[in-house]
């Protein structure tokens, strides 16, 4: 996980623009107007972590506060937690 171009993803678009740009990278095999990569799957995911971010700190959280539990529903999902 980048954490880097997820936070820059999740400062510049919204939660509707990430999802737009989800549809156009599989659409257009990872190419999007937000972010643009060789893998699709990789793509996806990482606009989908930006806009899970974004959502979260759009409810209040702080940036570092949203990745905080991006990464705890990750483990969550693979039985880590």
């Amino acid at each position: 996980m980048n954490i880097k171009e997820i936070k820059e993803l999740a400062k510049k678009f919204t939660p509707e623009q990430l999802e737009n740009c989800i549809t156009q990278a599989i659409e257009n095999q990872g190419k999007s107007d937000c972010y643009v990569g060789e893998d699709v799957m990789e793509v996806v995911n990482t606009l989908a972590k930006a806009e899970t971010v974004r959502e979260l700190m759009e409810q209040g959280m702080s940036e570092i506060d949203a990745i905080r539990e991006l990464a705890r529903r990750i483990r969550k999902v693979q039985g880590a937690e």
